[in-house]
């Protein structure tokens, strides 16, 4: 049986995905992924309504709500009010 040769087989999407991702991380800053996030977020609040955001906001919930326990819930409740403390003492 003959080897494949690596060089003549055809790129699958994700691995052309993977490939252009890396470059790209490799080619810019922090700065720049801010930069179009924010972007990105500002014309994803112009497309949709409130409904849209509650909708993902519930199925987020719910699925967050699946993958973690109690002490998950315990933990972050902690933190949110640690946190809530600080400013009130800023």
């Amino acid at each position: 049986m003959a080897k494949q040769n690596n060089s003549n087989r055809k790129m699958t999407v994700e691995e052309a995905g993977q490939k252009g991702g890396n470059k790209t991380s490799k080619e810019h800053d922090k700065e720049f992924y801010q930069d179009i996030g924010q972007k990105g977020g500002e014309t994803t609040s112009q497309e949709h309504d409130k409904e849209f955001y509650q909708d993902i906001g519930q199925k987020g919930g719910e699925t967050t709500s699946q993958e973690h326990d109690q002490e998950f819930y315990e933990e972050i409740g902690s933190k949110g009010g640690k946190q809530n403390n600080n400013r009130k003492s800023s």
